[in-house]
């Protein structure tokens, strides 16, 4: 990672077309469409985030869509990214009703969700969503080294974003280290391993250590490594103490020991098993 990539501030990752990712994020996967997604957009948004991760897939755009306009906030303030759904077939129509499910004129980062039926199929329809103005900045999740290759081959623009699941034990150095050569960057799905990781015994003498607990921990692992981060919680004190992550660091030392808990052997992988 270059010393460009992230802010001065330590808050946004700058993107390869200058654009900004904010380095903390609410993700709304598994967050039921309604009053449960309206209150976690609602509450993050209070509390300070500026980023909030959805996918056509999760059912709950129009949420998330809600949540943004009940919060008054400008729409230039707040960083969108949704993700195309595979299973359609244009992801041009499919940005179009994202648009309006999300009641937004634009979305600050457009995904493929993942690499259904290969991996660069629909990398021109994304371009042409980028051409439109439907999307600022486009990307790609759950593509590793070999099908990344692929998509800057075979398209003109190549991927601002690889979202990943990244966590200690998936620390997949492999992905990470091409990614950057690429100017591609990762960002961090699953960071806590959807709660599994907080109970690990050297996350939590990391957490004693440091005066915090393992979910500021995990999240501050990804900071330190350039990701940035999108937790998931449908709980308001637990949105508010995933976003305490800026104002501490991991020692070296606790680096190396989370480092340690990686089971991928450094993979170029995204992922151990396809769900397609």
């Amino acid at each position: 990672m270059s010393a460009s990539s992230v802010t001065a501030d330590g808050r946004a990752r700058v993107l390869a077309d200058g654009s900004q990712l904010p380095m903390l994020g609410l993700g709304v996967w598994q967050v039921p469409a309604g009053a449960a997604c309206i209150n976690a957009v609602r509450w993050a948004l209070e509390l300070g985030y500026r980023h909030i991760d959805t996918a056509q897939a999760y059912g709950n755009e129009e949420s998330v869509g809600r949540a943004l306009r009940d919060s008054g906030l400008p729409r230039d303030a707040v960083f969108i990214t949704t993700k195309f759904f595979p299973s359609n077939r244009d992801p041009v129509a499919a940005a179009e009703q994202s648009l309006k499910r999300l009641d937004v004129d634009y979305i600050d980062l457009y995904l493929i969700h993942w690499p259904e039926r290969g991996p660069t199929w629909a990398w021109p329809g994304m371009e042409r969503a980028l051409q439109r103005g439907s999307a600022r900045a486009i990307g790609i999740s759950n593509f590793g080294v070999g099908e990344l290759e692929q998509v800057i081959a075979a398209g003109t623009v190549r991927p601002a974003v690889n979202q990943v699941e990244f966590n200690p034990v998936h620390y997949r150095r492999g992905l990470l280290d091409a990614c950057l050569a690429q100017d591609v960057a990762v960002e961090a799905y699953s960071p806590l391993g959807t709660g599994r990781r907080l109970s690990d015994k050297t996350v939590r003498r990391v957490a004693e250590r440091a005066g915090r607990t393992p979910a500021q921990v995990l999240l501050r692992w990804c900071l330190q490594h350039g990701l940035p981060v999108i937790p998931k919680s449908t709980h308001r004190d637990r949105i508010e103490s995933n976003a305490q992550i800026f104002d501490f660091v991991l020692s070296a030392e606790d680096m190396t020991a989370l480092d340690s808990l990686d089971k991928t052997k450094g993979t170029e992988r995204a992922l151990e098993h396809k769900w397609w």
